[in-house]
């Protein structure tokens, strides 16, 4: 196996592949630990450093993975391979999608990798000049991305995009300065808190959302999906 992977030319960033050729090459590649497929070009992660994504990465793991445990039928995603098209495969930072069983857009291959698009992705930008803002967004908004949140740390804001009409729009905060998902029922975020690190009063606002009416219709709505 060491002598066929010698063989096999590494990954490099702006090598042009199909999607094939590219997963070929990541599997003998084990050391890689983050490389992705966009518009059949591959980028491989630099290594991440703390304040500017590891910590920002790990609250959106608590303020979803929060939601998730209160949804029954929805599940989440940490850097896990996602197969879009022929040209992408993609390995976002968070992923939140409704079990297949359950009416679900992705399915899990026997390969154990997602396939088709989740319902909400989110990942972690340095600014507003990341390629999550540009190629990435229009990859996943072409397949079918119904959510898209990109928290751009160095500039201190996030982005939250919805598909409406096979486009992506702005889903802004209401009065109270909450943003309220339209896929995930129940899944509310109070910007200025997640922005500041305030994730007491992230997963407090997070709860009210969990306890409204439109939560527990949507956990009886997939729970008796056919």
């Amino acid at each position: 196996m060491a002598a066929s992977n010698l063989k096999v030319p590494p990954l490099e960033s702006g090598d042009r592949l199909t999607r094939q050729e590219f997963e070929h090459r990541y599997h003998a590649m084990p050391n890689t630990k983050k490389a992705e497929l966009i518009e059949g070009v591959v980028y491989i992660a630099s290594p991440l450093r703390f304040k500017s994504h590891g910590k920002p990465h790990g609250n959106l793991i608590i303020w979803l993975g929060t939601y998730k445990v209160s949804t029954p039928g929805v599940e989440l995603g940490d850097n896990s391979t996602v197969r879009l098209d022929l040209d992408n495969e993609v390995q976002p930072d968070v992923v939140l999608l409704i079990d297949e069983q359950l009416g679900g857009q992705t399915r899990i291959t026997e390969d154990d990798y997602i396939e088709g698009a989740p319902e909400l992705i989110a990942e972690v930008a340095a600014s507003s000049a990341a390629n999550d803002l540009y190629d990435k967004k229009r990859v996943y908004r072409r397949n079918g991305v119904k959510e898209y949140i990109v928290w751009q740390v160095f500039d201190n804001k996030l982005d939250w995009f919805v598909l409406e009409n096979g486009d992506y729009i702005t889903l802004n905060p209401d009065t109270n300065g909450i943003i309220k998902s339209r896929t995930f029922p129940g899944l509310w975020l109070e910007l200025s808190a997640l922005l500041t690190g305030e994730m007491t009063q992230v997963l407090a606002v997070l709860q009210q959302g969990v306890a409204s009416e439109a939560h527990q219709l949507f956990i009886q709505q997939i729970s008796t999906h056919s």
